[in-house]
């Protein structure tokens, strides 16, 4: 999962691109970058491995100059974790295009093959968003004759839909000419419009969640439609054109599970109150499922969870209870590179307060159970605690099938829930009960406030892939180039070579 974001202004943009990114940290923390341009100093880039604070110092921005930009965090999901792999990319033909992204391809090896080899174009590295960018550019430079129109931008975006299957919303800068934003024609991956007033002009914000609209001030205009693409050119005129081609809006449930900000609106539908729904709907499952329940205190596991876990000990009527403190200087467990640092990281992470487990029967609830380890290490940690029983929640369903459309779960053998009763995984991760939601409860709880979403993507869950064009030689193929030993043997040739590139 990544964050993008791009702005056009009448205001130099590097600071609110920098912004943008440390509120989108949550989304990515492998690596980071900004890319900026003016008429006066051409192109101005820096991208690293790294947190965003970590990535840009003072002497950074300061050469970041220009009104017009784009922005993204990452963490590796497909090619490597590279300092050569941080985003934005850059082509220089045709005009020099520069492109942030968010999702998978999952028709990737098919369309660098065909780059290479009819579109004459060269890659540089293993990563999927450098043949998005590469596709873009080609198709984009097949229609133009002198500068871009808003229906060269367009037509090139459709020829995209067209030869790209997966998950992806894209930001991408045509040097000297504006910005272009467009999702996917299933809009699985997020990507928000927002605008504000500038000394009598308008200016135009596209990010990965509204969150980062917030903390420039810009409003929250709308999501942007699955197959739509966004054109605003440099001098503030805004074009758009919803694709012609068939659509089937099915954003990833999983950005309301997980990844997304509580604060955040995404496709018009408030994290926050999904997540209490889903504390609803997990409390109505363990009175179906545990009725004669002994459960002393709720305790969440945090940050995440604890907005469902406040619901889950209301409706249980129990008492809710902050056990564990939180590092918060520690990066989210579920993105980090690899098992071994995920499992490091959890006692560096999480500490217990033990009189909030003493002698208890404790319910701990987490947002989500995926490889199992650091359940299994929270257990560990409540019952060195003092806890009499630990009992654990999943406020979604068993993960049991990998994610191709750029979530970090491309291992079906990586997964607990993978090919495991329910006793199994209770016994592995320690639990005295584990109770599970029930898909159909998650759907509702995401989808309540949204009767115009007709479906969302649930592959991880459910194991069906709404692009349609997933197989099974695809996903074995996907588990041996993407499981933790493959990251593990790509980390090893990671070098510091970031640097300041002036274009």
């Amino acid at each position: 999962m990544c964050g993008v974001v791009g702005i056009v202004s009448a205001q130099p943009v590097a600071q609110g691109l920098y912004n943008a990114l440390t509120v989108l940290q949550h989304r990515g923390q492998d690596a980071a970058g900004i890319v900026t341009w003016s008429e006066e100093s051409g192109l101005k880039q820096r991208k690293s491995n790294g947190l965003v604070r970590d990535v840009f110092r003072q002497r950074h921005m300061e050469r970041l100059k220009g009104h017009v930009g784009i922005g993204h965090v990452r963490y590796p999901t497909a090619g490597g974790a590279k300092s050569s792999e941080a985003q934005p990319f850059y082509v220089n033909s045709p005009y020099g295009i520069c492109l942030a992204h968010n999702g998978n391809l999952t028709n990737y090896d098919e369309l660098a093959e065909l780059l290479i080899r009819e579109d004459r174009r060269h890659l540089a590295t293993n990563s999927d968003s450098e043949v998005l960018l590469n596709v873009f550019a080609h198709e984009l430079q097949t229609r133009v004759n002198g500068n871009p129109t808003p229906e060269n931008v367009f037509d090139a975006v459709e020829a995209v839909h067209r030869r790209c299957k997966g998950g992806y919303a894209i930001v991408a800068m045509i040097i000297g000419f504006g910005i272009v934003a467009f999702r996917d024609p299933h809009g699985i991956r997020p990507l928000v419009l927002g605008e504000r007033e500038s000394g009598g002009s308008r200016d135009y914000m596209v990010a990965s969640e509204s969150v980062a609209l917030d903390a420039l001030q810009f409003e929250r205009v709308r999501d942007l439609k699955p197959g739509e693409c966004i054109y605003v050119e440099n001098d503030g005129v805004l074009n758009s054109r919803d694709y012609p081609g068939e659509t089937r809006h099915t954003p990833c449930i999983f950005e309301y599970v997980y990844f997304a900000r509580p604060d955040s609106i995404l496709d018009d539908l408030s994290v926050y109150k999904t997540r209490l729904r889903m504390g609803e709907q997990l409390a109505g499952k363990i009175v179906r499922d545990f009725p004669d329940h002994d459960i002393d205190v709720v305790i969440p596991i945090p940050d995440t969870s604890s907005t469902s876990a406040l619901q889950v000990a209301y409706h249980l009527g129990v008492k809710y209870r902050e056990g564990f403190i939180k590092n918060r200087y520690i990066g989210r467990t579920f993105i980090m590179p690899g098992q071994a640092e995920r499992m490091q990281s959890v006692r560096r992470k999480l500490n217990a307060i033990p009189l909030e487990f003493r002698n208890k029967n404790v319910l701990l609830v987490d947002d989500s159970i995926v490889r199992g380890t650091t359940s299994k290490q929270i257990i560990k940690l409540a019952r060195d605690a003092g806890a009499r029983k630990v009992y654990f929640a999943s406020a979604a369903p068993p993960v049991r099938y990998p994610n191709v459309y750029g979530i970090d779960m491309p291992a079906a053998s990586e997964l607990i829930a993978n090919g495991r009763t329910m006793d199994e995984i209770e016994t592995l991760i320690g639990a005295d009960r584990l109770i599970y939601q029930d898909l159909n409860g998650l759907i509702r709880s995401v989808r309540h406030d949204n009767s115009a979403i007709a479906e969302f993507d649930t592959s991880c869950f459910s194991g069906e892939y709404v692009t349609g064009d997933v197989t099974e030689e695809y996903l074995d193929e996907l588990e041996a180039r993407r499981n933790d030993a493959a990251k593990q043997a790509r980390e090893k040739e990671r070098k510091p070579d970031a640097k300041v590139v002036s274009l």
